[in-house]
């Protein structure tokens, strides 16, 4: 399966063992714009996958409705980048509403999904990672895949958590991303970060499509092309670096990040929202905090610019390898 794939049998493993579940949001009657929610009409019939208006407000504030009847409800926003719309309806409202009632009443049967990240031409209104404006929204979760096996198993488990989930698909990778995904209901932890490659000398942590681009800097590490082979030092061609999807963006795994960066020394952050503000910043700041006297360098940000998403030039805005590449360096030799 590719990775639009993943979450289409996720949505329906989650519709069929939960007959209080239901889709909806912009388009997804007929399969949405990513074809996601393709066939899950015909299946379930139009009453538990409906399309809306367009009203990203609206669709978040149904959604929150909806679960604090005690049904499953799983919003679409088109794009992660129509989500400014509804963030008084889940920051205000879904995320509260366990608090305010005491434990009462909750919302935490809501899960939004939305397509993420830069998509090489979608430029400032179809390219926008907003996952760090949802850090001080205490009360949700925020989750972002890498692949099929992960957006299937992440997303059934976020359905499933007693906590609204904002659950943010990379959406270059519906399609280029493609595994052996299982056929079978499962879950994936959320919360917990995993260790793709493990290493001593240097922490790389990075969440969704920029994992791609850290595991081509690693290679271009330790086999370097003839251009660049004269900007790496031979001495670091043997470097073990330990890489890390942190997949859950909040809550973050604090212990795995602390727990590596305590044997490296050195931790290396990418991500692809500006710098100013950003998850990165939130994680330096409590890696400091955590490794300080650990730390054999200043931890170190790979980051999109603080500027709106361009249209034009989308591939310099983004933390390619070559940047990667270098913060590695930088980090490794300070």
């Amino acid at each position: 399966m590719n990775m639009y794939q993943g979450v289409r049998d996720a949505l329906s493993h989650a519709m069929m063992r939960d007959d209080t579940a239901v889709v909806f949001g912009e388009d997804v009657a007929f399969g949405g714009v990513f074809r996601c929610t393709m066939g899950l009409a015909e299946e379930f019939g139009r009453e538990r996958v409906f399309n809306t208006p367009l009203t990203e407000q609206g669709i978040a504030g149904f959604g929150i409705g909806l679960a604090a009847m005690g049904h499953t409800a799983i919003a679409e926003i088109q794009f992660a980048d129509y989500i400014y719309p509804a963030f008084d309806q889940i920051v205000n409202e879904a995320a509260k509403y366990r608090f305010r009632s005491g434990g009462q009443f909750s919302a935490g049967g809501l899960t939004i999904r939305c397509p993420s990240m830069a998509v090489g031409h979608g430029g400032h209104y179809h390219s926008q990672s907003p996952e760090g404006f949802f850090m001080g929204g205490a009360g949700l979760k925020v989750v972002i895949p890498r692949s099929p096996i992960q957006a299937k198993g992440l997303l059934l488990a976020s359905i499933r958590d007693p906590n609204p989930v904002i659950f943010m698909e990379p959406k270059v990778l519906y399609r280029s991303s493609v595994e052996q995904v299982p056929m079978d209901d499962y879950e994936l932890p959320l919360g917990r970060a995993e260790t793709l490659v493990a290493g001593s000398d240097l922490t790389l942590l990075s969440w969704g499509t920029p994992v791609y681009h850290c595991e081509t800097a690693l290679h271009m590490l330790t086999s370097p092309s003839d251009a660049l082979a004269p900007y790496v030092p031979q001495s670091l061609r043997s470097a073990k670096v330990e890489l890390i999807d942190l997949r859950t963006i909040l809550p973050w795994d604090a212990e795995t990040v602390a727990e590596s960066v305590s044997r490296t020394g050195r931790l290396v952050v990418v991500h692809e929202a500006g710098r100013t503000g950003g998850v990165g910043a939130e994680i330096g700041a409590e890696i400091q905090k955590r490794c300080f006297l650990k730390l054999n360098a200043p931890v170190k940000l790979v980051t999109g610019w603080d500027t709106p998403v361009p249209m034009q030039f989308e591939k310099f805005y983004m933390p390619d390898p070559l940047r990667i590449l270098d913060a590695i360096i930088e980090t490794l030799t300070y």
